[in-house]
């Protein structure tokens, strides 16, 4: 738990001397309601802040030392927001590098998952831990569920190869 509480401390730290070295920013539109952004938009921290949320809506702004040590700083404040990875996505994109997008669109699609159940989801994508069923099951609930297309389809991928390597469970 004291690790867990010195990374949250680190992590407060650095957030709140990177929102003071950017008061002086100026105001542009939030990741929700954003002109598309470019490689000029990065550090979207730096150059956007206002854009840095949580999926509560609390701004990276509000999350200082002082906040924290009141106890206004609670784990959910620490999360990103999927319209922020979603901008993050379009910068990279701008910059040529097309498959970092497709990582910051999953990832954008994961952060509506809950955490235990992700985790779950993970477990059973090891070699030999789940039938083929199981799997496409997985991908049934991403899409269905949790609107998660570009997981899901990564997850009907890998029943394809598993399939092809014999690495469902029974298969050993």
């Amino acid at each position: 738990m004291t690790e867990i509480n010195d990374l949250i401390n680190k992590i407060v730290k650095e957030a709140s001397q990177q929102v003071a070295d950017n008061q002086t920013a100026t105001a542009t539109p939030t990741a929700d309601n954003h002109k598309p952004m470019t490689a000029d938009d990065y550090p979207l921290f730096k150059k956007h802040p206002e854009m840095v949320n949580a999926p509560n809506g609390k701004n990276v702004k509000e999350i200082t030392i002082e906040a924290a040590i009141s106890g206004n700083v609670k784990p959910e404040d620490l999360r990103i927001a999927p319209a922020t990875l979603k901008a993050q996505g379009e910068i990279a994109e701008s910059a040529g590098r097309v498959a970092l997008k497709s990582i910051f669109d999953r990832a954008a699609e994961l952060t509506g998952i809950p955490d235990e159940r992700l985790l779950e989801m993970y477990g059973a994508l090891r070699p030999y831990r789940s039938t083929k069923q199981e799997l496409l099951d997985i991908a049934t609930e991403l899409e269905d569920q949790y609107g998660a297309k570009i997981t899901a389809n990564f997850v009907r991928e890998a029943v394809d190869m598993y399939g092809i390597r014999k690495k469902f469970k029974g298969d050993n």
